[in-house]
């Protein structure tokens, strides 16, 4: 009906340690709503220090969902966030017009915004000699098999994402083709609007914020959380940075100072990454997370608009 307030999801994107979990709590807190992560890490219960999960303060503010929701042992990937983040949504939206969407998966938030396509499932056995292959041989081992086994995903795919190229290659093996081959989905319907936000921050200064990250898991104890999750490390969660560079670390692969310059060196790319996905959407409105006030005066400013 007209005049009533439409259901709108608060999209804050950006790269790593851009401060995105600050700002989206800020957010939250003054619309008196939710936060639904889009990160593909901060799911899983075993997994603290090195995912950089929001902490005790920002997770005790406003209500949080897809935080601690799954094992390492589960099944997580896009179609799996997609159902939950759906499921979420609408229940967020029984109670409140607003739902923030924070995190820096580029594909969760797009499974979430537009869908994402249906692909056959693939068999354990398949996933887990890909594991092996990455365990025993590391990216550089995957690299080579996609080369040569689909080379279509090789040409343009996440060729520095151990996760993506160890599902990339589980489903050519298991299907015959490329999983580029189904990637080609229409936008989905969604029953909400979406506003965009993009954090950033210039180079030097993410970079510092990314260096000091880092230090500071170490100091938390970031080693000792990666020693004790030996037994699961050749799960697809544990493929990512700041994990696979300290596993490396206890095989005698690297010293430990090598390996935290490696966590940093691999933050920043991923970082960079992340800032080519989310610059290519449309619509997305940049911000200085330094200048909260400017965030909120467009986000109340927008829902004003849809009031009228």
């Amino acid at each position: 009906m007209a005049g009533l307030p439409a259901k709108t999801a608060i999209v804050v994107a950006g790269p790593t340690a851009v401060g995105k979990t600050a700002l989206a709590v800020g957010l939250a807190r003054e619309l008196g709503t939710e936060i639904l992560s889009t990160d593909a890490r901060q799911c899983y219960r075993e997994l603290s220090i090195g995912v950089a999960k929001p902490s005790a303060a920002e997770l005790a503010a406003v209500p949080h969902h897809f935080i601690d929701s799954h094992s390492v042992s589960d099944t997580v990937n896009a179609a799996v966030f997609e159902a939950y983040a759906l499921r979420c949504a609408a229940a967020v939206f029984q109670r409140h017009d607003t739902l923030v969407v924070c995190g820096g998966t580029g594909l969760y938030l797009r499974a979430f915004l537009e869908g994402i396509d249906e692909m056959p499932d693939v068999p354990a056995a398949f996933v887990e000699a890909a594991a092996a292959l990455l365990r025993d041989g590391g990216r550089e081992a995957l690299a080579a098999a996609l080369r040569a086994e689909d080379p279509r995903y090789a040409a343009d795919g996440e060729m520095q994402n151990p996760g993506r190229m160890l599902r990339a290659l589980s489903f050519v093996r298991a299907t015959g083709r490329s999983i580029r081959s189904f990637q080609r989905r229409q936008p989905a319907h969604r029953p909400f609007r979406t506003l965009l936000l993009g954090l950033d921050r210039p180079r030097a200064e993410l970079h510092a914020r990314i260096e000091t990250r880092v230090d500071a898991m170490m100091a938390e104890g970031l080693l000792e959380e990666v020693r004790a999750l030996s037994a699961f490390r050749s799960l697809s969660a544990l493929q990512t940075v700041g994990y696979r560079e300290l596993f490396q670390h206890l095989d005698g692969e690297w010293p430990l100072e090598a390996a935290v310059d490696l966590i940093k060196r691999n933050t920043r790319r991923y970082a960079r990454r992340q800032l080519t996905w989310f610059r290519a959407m449309d619509g997305i409105e940049w911000y200085h997370p330094a200048r909260p006030e400017a965030v909120h005066a467009y986000v109340q400013a927008y829902l004003a608009g849809l009031r009228i």
